[in-house]
């Protein structure tokens, strides 16, 4: 199973009795410049992939500890999720959300950093998969076998501000923001601050897919979007964005092109953009 699976994999696929299917989606809405999140059960409840099951990334997978929001929780608390949705050893898993593939790719990215490399993200969601005519229910799914989750956990996949701290002046790493140019620039102030990280490049994550079917663009347009840092001569790679989400999936398509030592600062601009110890670059000024 490669690391991105299409609907026609998953069509053919679905009924393998070592196949888990899960919605990662959380509800991320802002209107008139207020933010709104919700946990995506109801959502899954109202049309849903058959078979699947919904991973809720707001409360169970996320750390309790802090007033971030989808901070990496104790490896524990993963696993007591996982093992009743018959995630674990012997099994594979495929993760889906409903908003462009970066809930899937937060879920994926994190399943990785504890050795479990059984898992991809279905290309497009639930949103190419309906659009592509494909059966959406809304009955409950049968009970999966609770499964062992045996955590490996991997060093290197998160990194925290002291980190991208002593990055800023490494030549040797990349630091990316996957928020939009706009927030890039400093043109708003939604977390805290204006501006981004010094020395960061700007890819934004809502780039790297399709608006109507939330595939990811053509594997010689992803290169393009990312060419900046590909061609920048550093050894590892830094995304942040305001949560840690989209930056997940510019972890995940960096993994595609075959990019080696990525690291996801977690805390992002929720952490960042409030401390005025840190340094921030405002452009909106220029």
């Amino acid at each position: 199973m490669d690391y991105l699976v299409s609907p026609d994999w998953l069509e053919d696929n679905r009924s393998h009795p070592d196949l888990r299917i899960l919605d990662c989606t959380v509800v991320f809405e802002r209107t008139d410049g207020i933010l709104t999140v919700e946990g995506g059960l109801g959502r899954w409840a109202s049309g849903h992939i058959p078979g699947s099951h919904h991973l809720d990334l707001l409360e169970d997978l996320a750390d309790p500890m802090t007033e971030l929001r989808f901070m990496m929780p104790p490896i524990g608390q993963i696993v007591s999720v996982l093992e009743p949705l018959g995630v674990g050893e012997g099994t594979r898993v495929v993760l889906y959300d409903s908003d462009k593939n970066m809930w899937a790719a937060r879920v994926w990215w994190m399943l990785r950093s504890l050795g479990f490399d059984d898992a991809a993200v279905l290309d497009g969601g639930l949103k190419r998969w309906a659009s592509e005519g494909r059966l959406v229910s809304t009955v409950p799914s049968p009970k999966p076998p609770r499964a062992r989750f045996v955590p490996r956990p991997q060093s290197g996949f998160f990194v925290d501000k002291a980190e991208v701290l002593a990055a800023i002046q490494d030549d040797d790493t990349c630091i990316v923001n996957a928020l939009s140019q706009t927030q890039h620039n400093g043109e708003n102030d939604d977390y805290g601050r204006r501006g981004h990280i010094p020395g960061a490049l700007n890819v934004p994550a809502a780039s790297l897919v399709d608006d109507d079917t939330h595939a990811y663009i053509a594997p010689e347009k992803l290169r393009e979007r990312f060419s900046h840092v590909l061609d920048s001569g550093a050894t590892k790679t830094i995304t942040y964005c305001g949560g840690g989400i989209s930056a997940s999936s510019n972890a995940f398509v960096l993994s595609l092109l075959g990019v080696n030592h990525v690291a996801i600062y977690d805390a992002s601009m929720g952490e960042w953009g409030y401390d005025h110890s840190l340094p921030l670059v405002d452009r909106s000024a220029e």
